[in-house]
């Protein structure tokens, strides 16, 4: 790693453009910039989920931990691809380790015949609101792509396995905390 952050402020960015890792400027409000926040705030919903984890009721919090660990690894990564246009660090590693872990989780769940809320115990409903900000990286990764043609299929298919991948993930954390899962009903209405 070349550079270290010595000074936090450099006051470079109060004319409204930030710095690529390329050395480029562009307007803080580009779409590579939204991008790069998206996957950032994704990011720090991973570290919530992690951090509420640790103190749940959770058997095995440490394979738990391993894996949101990785994910947030991959996520930074997968910024650093952002922020750097034609670079590439996402691996399909991480694809496959995402899809087997899906596949893991799904053996142990229910067949989901009904749609489900985001709702649930506090891990669970984190879980949830990662898949959610999770999609909206994907919509605005998919975005600089379609507009700049420079970002690598493994990282488009890293954030729609990660959203599935969550989505699983908030069924498993459900049942392990000894929830039920919260079913979206219908007619809600005719009920008031």
């Amino acid at each position: 790693m070349g550079y270290r952050l010595s000074k936090i402020y450099t006051r470079t960015g109060d004319s409204g453009t930030t710095g690529l890792g390329d050395g480029s400027r562009v307007a803080k409000d580009d779409l590579r910039i939204i991008a790069l926040g998206d996957v950032d705030e994704l990011n720090s919903c991973i570290g919530i989920l992690r951090a509420q984890i640790t103190v749940s009721s959770i058997e095995d919090k440490s394979a738990w931990d391993k894996s949101l660990s990785l994910i947030q690894h991959w996520l930074f990564d997968l910024g650093g691809e952002v922020c750097i246009p034609n670079y590439n660090m996402v691996l399909p590693v991480s694809v496959e380790f995402l899809e087997n872990e899906i596949d893991r989780m799904n053996e142990a769940l229910p067949m989901l015949k009904d749609f489900i809320l985001p709702a649930g115990t506090l891990s669970c409903s984190y879980a949830h609101q990662a898949r959610s900000v999770c999609r909206r990286a994907e919509r605005s990764l998919m975005t600089v792509h379609s507009r700049d043609q420079n970002i690598q299929a493994t990282s488009l298919q890293l954030l729609n396995r990660l959203s599935d991948w969550l989505f699983v993930a908030s069924r498993t954390l459900q049942r392990a905390e000894g929830g039920s899962e919260v079913l979206w009903q219908k007619n809600i209405n005719e009920t008031i």
